[in-house]
């Protein structure tokens, strides 16, 4: 994994980092709505990409500028990757569901491929887990799309777990003019400040304007 060891000693993150490595549950939840008119009617037009991995995509490039979101807990201190990749469910059809792996990659057309043959991949496969499901240089990511969420909490593990998890809602208009979609964001706070999640949700809300 490329990336580099936080130097714990010079980190002016260092007291919080202590601080809220000692609670019991050290995760916060952040829920807002992003605009996704622009990138939702070019997906839905002829010939149109699929939105869930255009919004996917657009989302993975905000989480790999934000550099909090790239920070994890290791057992001698903080680790910061170079680029990280995003996991999410895909649902099988017996109703079940495996987790795909998605490599960022700038280009959409790209991602858009590899995304494909890694859900096919997932539907095909009989066990719920990665190969590498250990690997922390990860967002974990879920899309509810049957509700429009207000507030959100996942399910943790415990421990020094500290992957940021992302969750789509079902998307709305409003007025016939706007899309809306509800985005829970839940992070580590001995890593991630507030701040640090409001930039992310900018970059993704610009990332999502650009969509072409």
């Amino acid at each position: 994994m490329k990336g580099r060891a936080i130097d714990l000693k010079r980190w002016k993150r260092r007291e919080h980092f202590l601080l809220y490595r000692r609670y019991a549950q050290p995760f916060f939840s952040v829920c807002v709505e992003v605009d996704v008119t622009r990138a939702w009617d070019r997906c839905h037009a002829p010939g149109g990409a699929s939105f869930f991995l255009a919004s996917l995509h657009r989302m993975l490039k905000a989480a790999n500028a934000t550099e909090a979101f790239r920070l994890r807990i290791r057992k001698r201190g903080v680790w910061l990757h170079e680029r990280v990749a995003v996991g999410t469910p895909i649902s099988r059809d017996d109703g079940t569901f495996a987790f795909a792996r998605f490599e960022f990659v700038e280009q959409f057309d790209r991602f858009s491929a590899r995304g494909e043959s890694a859900m096919a991949r997932s539907r095909m496969r009989k066990t719920l887990a990665l190969e590498n499901a250990a690997a922390d240089d990860i967002v974990y990511h879920s899309t509810l799309p049957w509700l429009r969420f207000t507030s959100l909490t996942n399910a943790l593990p415990g421990g020094d777990e500290s992957i940021p998890r992302i969750v789509f809602g079902k998307c709305t208009q409003e007025g016939g003019a706007k899309t809306k979609m509800p985005i829970g964001v839940e992070v580590h706070h001995a890593l991630v400040d507030g701040v640090d999640v409001a930039r992310f949700i900018e970059r993704f809300q610009v990332e999502l304007n650009s969509f072409e």
